[in-house]
């Protein structure tokens, strides 16, 4: 039994799945976050940062809850929000797609769309700071809950890892994590030190993110990667990093459909080439886990869209092609380039 919505933030299972990696020799988990009541593993930092917020006299009936998000962090504050019935502004930018929109309009935020990017690095996650510091200045009583910043973040997935850990009775070889505010990762982390752990940590981070000192570029993601480094980025926090492009995080996507009939968002695709790159390095033996963050509902109009493929990867995608055997030398045949058999 439960009270209230909120309450089911967290215990999310985990999943074998026996498929993706069929022909090698460890385990694969996938802690499926979706399952929280929000949609996505924003939930938890969203639900402590207000709660804590809350018993702290930081906000008030009246207080405006202000954040910069590019969906998910936003979905789950407007949700908690709703729950403690506060006013909430959820300032985002074009990437954020429609369907994200709607859902925060649903939970009554008010979204603002910020359509200039900064001048520095033609980036809009910069901009949509400086917004929200804007409007935080035009509310007297005004809270901001600074995902990229607040410790409560990271410590939220000291639960996350907890989770993992306490379900497979500790043994845990290798985590997966997908990187942008950098609060999983580092929670992750910390619990990892905090228990003397020796699981290695693989941080997947975007092709075009400066998170682990990439070079900024165009990225079509939402929510992987970030175009700046978050203060809760420690260099400690991963053993090893790997940097997938859109194109590897549509194509895992896509391969979990095929696999697995689990339809994940972007990060999640991100994951599953992330370790189509790391499996030379895995031991036999090893047990494997990867957070997914979040459902792939929120990606129709992207990642699941036929168009949207064509418009900006220039492929044709031909939706009756099956993957191959999946292993490290992995292609998906379903992307078809125009001048070659497989791409």
């Amino acid at each position: 039994m439960h009270e209230g919505i909120l309450s089911t933030i967290g215990n999310t299972p985990l999943v074998e799945l026996k498929r993706l990696f069929r022909d090698r020799d460890f385990r694969f988990f996938a802690k499926l976050e979706q399952f929280n009541p929000g949609g996505s593993t924003k939930d938890r930092p969203a639900y402590k940062i207000i709660e804590h917020a809350l018993k702290n006299n930081l906000i008030g009936p009246n207080s405006v809850v202000i954040e910069s998000s590019s969906g998910n962090m936003g979905i789950g504050l407007a949700q908690v929000c709703a729950y403690h019935k506060l006013r909430f502004i959820c300032v985002v930018d074009p990437k954020t797609t429609k369907q994200n929109i709607n859902l925060l309009r649903a939970y009554n935020a008010e979204v603002e769309i910020v359509d200039v990017p900064d001048t520095a690095g033609g980036e809009f996650l910069p901009a949509r700071i400086q917004r929200v510091k804007e409007l935080i200045s035009l509310y007297e009583d005004s809270f901001w809950p600074n995902q990229y910043a607040s410790e409560h973040n990271s410590s939220a997935h000291n639960q996350t890892m907890h989770e993992i850990v306490t379900a497979l009775n500790g043994k845990l070889d290798y985590l997966f994590c997908a990187t942008s505010t950098c609060g999983t990762l580092r929670g992750c982390a910390e619990y990892k030190l905090q228990h003397r752990l020796s699981a290695k940590i693989i941080a997947v981070d975007a092709i075009g993110s400066v998170i682990f000192g990439g070079k900024t570029s165009k990225r079509l993601v939402p929510g992987h990667g970030a175009a700046i480094v978050p203060p809760l980025f420690n260099a400690t926090l991963a053993d090893e990093c790997v940097h997938v492009s859109d194109l590897e995080c549509v194509v895992g996507c896509h391969r979990l459909v095929q696999e697995e009939a689990f339809l994940a968002g972007g990060s999640s695709g991100a994951i599953v080439s992330a370790i189509d790159r790391f499996l030379s390095a895995v031991r036999p033996g090893s047990t494997c886990v990867a957070i997914f963050p979040d459902r792939g509902e929120r990606y129709l109009d992207t990642i699941y869209s036929h168009e949207w493929i064509v418009k900006h990867f220039g492929a044709r995608w031909d939706m009756e092609k099956r993957p191959v055997e999946s292993g490290a030398t992995y292609r998906c045949p379903a992307f078809l380039n125009e001048n070659t058999a497989d791409a």
